[in-house]
């Protein structure tokens, strides 16, 4: 019998860039690291509304011929997940664990119950925020595991670090191409500082996967920037710091309703890339504005380009803002990470 499998998404063959099936790639990594591969179960949520019979049939195998059964969610998944494996598990009596994709889940069982009593019957629910640890538990999940974000990834070293000593300095955006990521408003920040000065005071690169619902209005907007704006394509996550360590910052202007830790920060500090975020969310809480990063007021819409001109007026202090950037990724260290979830796996 194997140890455990991995219910989640695992992709589809290309590039993975997902935040859920980035994070579903390094759980599965790291457990074969610690059971061996042959002791680890994969099974693949890849589109699986349309193909849920033989995802189910996959899911029964899975728990039958395995201990534990780690499967990973988003929002979309929820109602199904926890309940199917809860159902299943009245047969099998195997081991259940949550580990929770996003930042949205405390908010989301105040109002649904029903998923929550399954949720509750579970052996382990892992979340990546204190502040979610904590609000869960106020919620009555006795279950809920904090688990520090983690994955095995090697920093830039400090030699490596560019420096920026004058004009035009290169931000990028580095998530999923959605309107709620703030992409437009990234744009048009930049474009007012450039227009300000009547220079290209900025560059700004974007890289990731462009939502189907956002792909035609992203082309029109593209299309009518200039050249300092444009899209770069996505990049493997196991290649991010050697692309992001030739910027000046990392612009993070969110307000994506499910956004928990996301996996572009643990990028950006091993890159020595400080990032400018959204007071939006958790995002206060990951990066200490001032020392690796800068977090701006989300409600004045003018706040991001009033911190680019701030930084154009005083660029020095980014280059202070990479190296605390990169003496924060030993919190990233998978071994203790994995050891916890590991601990619940052998109990």
């Amino acid at each position: 019998m194997k140890k455990v499998a991995v219910v989640g998404y695992h992709g589809d063959g290309q590039v993975t860039t997902d935040g859920q099936g980035v994070k579903t790639s390094i759980i599965t990594s790291e457990l074969i690291n610690v059971y061996g591969e042959g002791q680890v179960k994969i099974v693949n949520t890849y589109n699986w509304r349309k193909n849920a019979v033989k995802l189910a049939i996959n899911c029964i195998i899975a728990i039958v011929t395995c201990e534990n059964v780690v499967f990973l969610t988003d929002e979309n998944g929820v109602k199904v997940f926890p309940k199917f494996f809860i159902s299943l598990n009245k047969i099998f009596n195997k081991k259940l664990h949550y580990y929770v994709v996003g930042g949205w889940l405390t908010e989301y069982l105040q109002s649904d119950k029903k998923v929550k009593k399954y949720i509750k019957k579970l052996d382990g629910v892992y979340v990546e925020l204190k502040s979610m640890h904590t609000g869960l538990k106020n919620q009555g999940l006795n279950n809920v595991v904090y688990i520090n974000k983690f994955r095995r990834i090697k920093p830039v070293s400090i030699d490596s670090l560019k420096k920026f000593d004058k004009p035009p300095y290169r931000l990028c955006t580095f998530s999923r191409v959605l309107k709620e990521k703030g992409i437009e408003d990234a744009i048009e920040a930049v474009n007012n500082i450039n227009r300000e000065y009547s220079e290209n005071i900025f560059e700004l690169d974007i890289y990731g996967t462009i939502d189907e619902s956002y792909r035609e209005r992203f082309t029109d907007i593209l299309d009518s920037q200039p050249d300092y704006i444009k899209y770069c394509g996505i990049v493997d996550f196991e290649k991010s710091t050697e692309t992001l360590k030739a910027y000046f910052a990392l612009l993070f202007p969110t307000y994506y309703k499910s956004e928990g830790y996301p996996n572009t920060f643990v990028d950006a500090f091993s890159a020595g890339l400080p990032i400018i975020a959204s007071n939006y969310k958790y995002n206060s809480e990951i990066i200490c504005s001032g020392k690796d990063g800068i977090i701006y007021d989300s409600e004045d819409p003018n706040a991001l380009t009033h911190e680019l001109k701030k930084i154009y007026n005083k660029p020095e202090i980014i280059y202070d803002m990479k190296i605390n950037c990169l003496n924060r990724c030993s919190e990233f260290l998978p071994e203790k990470a994995i050891k916890i979830l590991a601990e619940n796996l052998d109990k």
